[in-house]
């Protein structure tokens, strides 16, 4: 049995689809570290022992993702300012003896959008969604200085619960579509092949469609923009951005992202 070995791993409930563990080892094996990652299906009742496993130093490092990114919170010794703000965390570390939730689901965003070249400066955002990453984005839009930012969420009270943590949003009811420059699903609506119950068709040209989800690369959201002539991206990208972040909190190295990563993702 491999004594050194550090363990970290990927909590959520689904989990079947993360390709995290397919990042992250890749990552440790390219620099030589003794390490291991693996994913972990949770329900909500085995957090709590689970973060004392952490604590316990079996496990390093962890990610979390759906449904956990709040309900972690309270098991945690202290958060990063943006985790903080966001109330939202998808890293923890152990730091100087406390348990630290950060998020960089923030920088993942924004790093994912700078990448395309696309200006967020003044534009009207539609963001689809209130769940676990949708603070993430709206901190990460209002570094971007977009003009608006717009919430539609199937249940209107969840969409109303982040003006607590945010000020001059907008929201309007699921169904209606508001005038947009930039659309973000950022529900989970297409990662078992759904449709998004929308007409899309009144946007105007050149809109960007924007999709959180990576796995399937091309949900029915995405198609759609596509038909309709619009830019579309996946949320690969920010996936992969978010994770090299979290490699770094960990590791103190920050990783090389190159074709090979995105290579390597795509085989899945």
């Amino acid at each position: 049995m491999n004594i050194n070995l550090k363990k970290f791993v990927v909590i959520g409930n689904p989990i079947e689809h993360s390709l995290s563990p397919k990042l992250q080892n890749y990552w440790l094996k390219e620099n030589k570290i003794n390490g291991a990652y693996d994913k972990i299906k949770l329900q909500d009742n085995e957090i709590g022992s689970f973060i004392k496993d952490i604590k316990k130093q079996k496990i390093v490092g962890c990610n979390v993702t759906v449904p956990f990114k709040k309900k972690v919170i309270p098991f945690l010794d202290k958060l990063s300012p943006e985790a903080e703000q966001t109330q939202s965390v998808n890293t923890i570390i152990f730091d100087n003896g406390n348990l630290a939730g950060h998020n960089t689901d923030i920088t993942g965003f924004e790093k994912a959008i700078k990448s395309l070249n696309f200006n967020m400066k003044s534009k009207k955002v539609l963001v689809l969604g209130a769940g676990g990453v949708v603070s993430s984005i709206v901190y990460a839009l209002k570094n971007m200085h977009v003009s608006e930012i717009i919430i539609s969420n199937r249940t209107r009270s969840k969409a109303e619960n982040l003006k607590i943590l945010f000020n001059n949003l907008k929201i309007v009811e699921w169904g209606n579509l508001p005038d947009f420059d930039v659309i973000i699903n950022a529900t989970s609506l297409g990662l078992n092949n759904e449709i998004i119950n929308l007409d899309f068709s009144s946007a105007r040209m050149n809109k960007l469609f924007y999709d959180v989800i990576y796995n399937p690369p091309e949900t029915n959201f995405l198609k759609k923009g596509k038909e309709l002539g619009h830019m579309i991206e996946n949320g690969k990208k920010m996936f992969v951005y978010q994770a090299s972040e979290a490699f770094k909190l960990w590791h103190q190295i920050e990783p090389e992202i190159n074709s090979e990563i995105f290579k390597l993702l795509d085989n899945d």
